[in-house]
C-alpha cells in the first residue's frame, strides 16, 4: 500500500467503449472474451455463449494508467478475470488488486441500482476503500452516488462518469491527473 490515491477502474465502459456506435474504434482491438459473470447470463450452446463476448480494448490504456499518479484496482464485475483477460490486453499488471462482489450473480442486470438508487457498486466500493482517498471510474455512477459518497466518505473522492460509447479519453487522463496531483 502506498501514500498515493486509488484509482478503482471498470472495464466495460471505461475501457471497453460497448455501446460504441462506430464497429471500428480508432486505437482500438476487438477480442472475443468469454468472462464467467457474462458466462452464466447466457444460454449454453447458443452462437453468442460459442462466440463470446465482443470487448474492444485500447493497448495504451495501460501505460497511460500506470503514469498517473494512483494506487490501481480494479472495481468491476469481471473481478479477477479482469487481471488475466483485460490486463494483458491493455498493458497494466496482472496481479492489481481487486474488488469482489460477493453477491455479483445475484445482480439482475449490470445496469441495476440497490434499493435507494445507487449503483450495486458503491457501498461496496466504499467499504474497500477503507477511508482512503479514490477516484473512481465507471459508466454507471450518478450524481446520486456522488452525494451518497461525499457523505458517507471522510477522504476525498472523485466519481468519474465514463461514456459507455467513448471510453476513457485525454480529458479523463488529464482530469484524473490534476484530481491526484491537488491532493
Amino acid at each position: 500500500m502506498t501514500d498515493r490515491p486509488l484509482l478503482l477502474l471498470d472495464v466495460d465502459g471505461p475501457l471497453n467503449p460497448f455501446a460504441a456506435r462506430l464497429p471500428r474504434l480508432r486505437g482500438y482491438t476487438t477480442h472475443r472474451l468469454r468472462p464467467q459473470v457474462w458466462l452464466s447470463r447466457q444460454v449454453p450452446g447458443t452462437r453468442r455463449h460459442r462466440r463470446g463476448l465482443r470487448v474492444h480494448l485500447n493497448a495504451s490504456h495501460g501505460s497511460r494508467l500506470t503514469g498517473l499518479p494512483f494506487e490501481l484496482a480494479w472495481a468491476t464485475a469481471w473481478m479477477h478475470e479482469a487481471n488475466s483477460m483485460i490486463a494483458p490486453e491493455v498493458g497494466l499488471p496482472i496481479d492489481l488488486p481487486v474488488i469482489e462482489w460477493p453477491e455479483l450473480l445475484a445482480v439482475p442486470g449490470p445496469d441495476q441500482a440497490d434499493s435507494s438508487g445507487l449503483c450495486w457498486k458503491t457501498r461496496p466500493v466504499l467499504e474497500w476503500a477503507a477511508g482512503r482517498p479514490f477516484a473512481w471510474v465507471d459508466d454507471m455512477v450518478t450524481d446520486r452516488d456522488a452525494a451518497h459518497v461525499a457523505e458517507h466518505h471522510d477522504a476525498p473522492a472523485l466519481l468519474l462518469r465514463i461514456h459507455p460509447g467513448k471510453g476513457l479519453r485525454e480529458q479523463d487522463f488529464t482530469r484524473l491527473r490534476a484530481w491526484a496531483t491537488s491532493l
